[in-house]
């Protein structure tokens, strides 16, 4: 028997919420990390908002610049500053490259390409992990399927 991994290869969650007319700023960019998986409901840990915040305040940042941005930010938002260690604010980096969102140039971190959000989206997310990811779950569907459900349709002839 194989022993299969069960480390998935790439991974994206994403949520709806009500359409974002009247959020604004800090509060839109964490609507926009909870839609799309960096963020869970209700989790205070939500350092990895202000670091996209920074970056699209900035356009471009190296790591300390991000820890004091990011210090800033929390510090105005009245928030606790808890998460903002330079170990934790290089992982949370980490998380936004991985979905492509920020790329690194240098030392610096940038939005993807210097691109619109959007259209990182639509590039990277939608057209390229969204749908691996989809073909890919299309498969398992096929071949259980193939497994267990061929001789259902057989049965029925």
């Amino acid at each position: 028997m194989i022993k299969s991994r069960d480390t998935a290869l790439a991974e994206l969650t994403l949520r709806k919420y009500e359409r974002p007319f009247k959020v604004k700023n800090r509060d839109l960019v964490s609507k926009l990390c909870l839609s799309i998986g960096l963020l869970q409901p209700g989790d205070s840990r939500d350092v990895i908002v202000d670091v996209l915040y920074a970056l699209l305040l900035k356009k471009e940042l190296n790591s300390k610049q991000i820890e004091d941005e990011v210090k800033k930010i929390r510090k105005r938002h009245k928030l606790p500053m808890t998460g903002v260690a330079s170990s934790n604010l290089r992982r949370q980096t980490r998380r936004l490259r991985e979905l492509f969102l920020i790329e690194k140039v240098a030392n610096n971190y940038r939005i993807t390409e210097n691109d619109k959000l959007a259209h990182v989206f639509k590039e990277k997310i939608e057209n390229y992990l969204l749908n691996s990811i989809r073909e890919r779950v299309g498969e398992y569907f096929s071949e259980i399927d193939r497994q267990f459900l061929t001789n259902v349709s057989r049965k029925k002839n």
